[in-house]
């Protein structure tokens, strides 16, 4: 397996980002903050990967979302 240093996702599974969001901003939150369908109507983990599998955009915007509310935040942690 090859390193990738500059890549904050490495490693961590869609799966991760889709439960860490959910259970930290909740699916109301979650879908006001990313609107799609998937997080707003009837959600669950498994009808939102299915369609950030399929959907190149939205899965930029839960990347994106995720490396934001926890990526950063854990560097600013260890700038402390």
């Amino acid at each position: 397996m090859h390193s990738q240093p500059n890549n904050p996702l490495h490693g961590i599974t869609l799966e991760k980002m889709v439960t860490d969001l959910s259970e930290h901003y909740g699916w109301e939150e979650l879908g006001n903050l990313i609107k799609i369908r998937c997080f707003t109507y009837d959600p669950s983990v498994k009808s939102s990967l299915k369609f950030i599998r399929k959907t190149y955009w939205a899965r930029l915007k839960v990347e994106k979302l995720y490396i934001k509310t926890f990526v950063t935040t854990a560097d600013k942690k260890e700038e402390e």
